[in-house]
């Protein structure tokens, strides 16, 4: 008996090494979650003792890695809870926290292995869709180019400032203008033009701005801003249109809707906060970014980026039943049910940190140091046989 107790002890022993060498090895492997045996006592009827069996391999997939940074931008790292989503040749899912991510000939999102990155697609006029998850593709093409059509403009003009010495407007004259600010402009062919604007103070708390495109001054327009006593924009309520003839052939005329909101009058120097325009020059593919929440964008070399989808990662109320395939990918079962999907930064699920990977999350002493203690116990077991052994030859030479 005793030596079958030995014997089961040596086998799951011989399992435990396994595992801690192969956790071992896999130190430097990104994305691996070490593994563990799980012994477990054998009885037979009676509390008859049996010896000993390794009753689960797993795996501690709840426990993160460190964070290492690598430089390039498709490597992606979770910060948290989740797994990223991929989809092979076959059609078969599977999660993984190793982020090796690079684009095929095509353009698709697809790790080290092949697999497809999952996430929520844009529609033919970029917008997201969160209701259908399918493979992520980055647009490889160029971008043309956008005709401006807003002017987001945020100001302060300086409530101590005078009427101008001139009454009628000269935007050559000095004398006929407080202020004056310059913004650029794109036409539908991603020509640049530029708007200034003066600004021209009339009474209290009243000015008049002035519209000049290309130094056009005889299609000048213009429009009034008002005032409350407490420096807040009471006048115009709405966007300001202004409209110019592009000297540019075979372009759209320029169509612009200016919003000063946020716009103030108080008694310091005027100072330009915001002046974002929409438009925008044409321009080629020169890469791609991922956002903390998951956003992917192409970027240009026009210094634009546009969105191609976010990724999704899943989540699951027992990480432990998880069928491992490898050290870094597993598969869903009964057992772990089904996986919660969601986007990163939204309530359990982590951050995505682009141009890094998470580390192993192997302690290497605790291995080594259990590598020890195995090799103590194997040594007693097969010290038993061996005692086992000299007391049977010893009965046999008596008998």
């Amino acid at each position: 008996m005793s030596f079958d107790i030995a014997t089961t002890g040596l086998n799951a022993i011989t399992k435990q090494m396994n595992a801690i060498s192969n956790n071992i090895a896999n130190s430097g492997t990104t994305g691996y979650k070490s593994m563990r045996a799980e012994f477990s006592a054998m009885y037979a009827t009676h509390a008859t003792p049996l010896g000993v069996s390794v009753s689960n391999t797993s795996q501690s997939t709840s426990i993160s890695g460190s964070i290492a940074s690598t430089g390039r931008n498709l490597d992606l790292a979770i910060n948290g809870n989740g797994f990223f989503v991929v989809r092979d040749s076959g059609g078969t899912t599977s999660y993984t926290r190793a982020g090796y991510f690079g684009t095929d000939n095509d353009g698709y999102l697809v790790n080290n292995l092949g697999g497809k990155l999952q996430g929520y697609p844009i529609s033919d006029r970029g917008i997201l869709q969160n209701g259908t998850v399918s493979d992520l593709q980055i647009n490889t093409g160029g971008l043309p180019a956008k005709s401006s059509s807003t002017l987001d403009f945020v100001a302060n003009l300086d409530a101590r400032t005078e009427k101008p010495p001139k009454a009628e407007f000269d935007p050559e004259d000095l004398d006929t203008y407080n202020n004056s600010y310059t913004t650029q402009l794109y036409d539908s062919l991603g020509r640049q033009h530029t708007l200034t604007q003066y600004f021209v103070k009339t009474d209290e708390s009243k000015w008049e701005v002035h519209y000049i495109v290309d130094g056009d001054k005889d299609n000048a327009t213009s429009s009034a801003l008002e005032f409350n006593t407490h420096g807040l924009l009471v006048k115009p309520t709405e966007p300001v249109k202004i409209a110019a003839s592009t000297p540019a052939p075979a372009a759209d005329k320029l169509a612009i809707e200016l919003d000063y909101s946020g716009t103030s009058q108080y008694a310091s120097d005027f100072s330009v906060t915001k002046n974002k325009t929409d438009g925008y020059t044409s321009g080629e593919k020169t890469g791609q970014q991922i956002d903390d929440d998951g956003m992917v964008y192409a970027t240009f070399s026009n210094g634009q980026r546009l969105l191609q989808g976010q990724l999704i990662l899943a989540n699951f109320v027992n990480l432990d039943g998880l069928e491992a395939t490898d050290g870094t990918k597993w598969l869903e079962t009964n057992s772990s049910g089904a996986p919660l999907m969601g986007t990163p930064k939204a309530g359990m699920y982590g951050t995505i940190s682009s141009a890094a990977l998470e580390s192993s999350n192997v302690d290497l002493t605790a291995e080594l140091v259990g590598l020890m203690s195995a090799q103590r116990n194997y040594q007693a077991n097969t010290k038993v046989i061996s005692t086992n052994d000299q007391m049977m030859n010893s009965l046999f030479q008596a008998i």
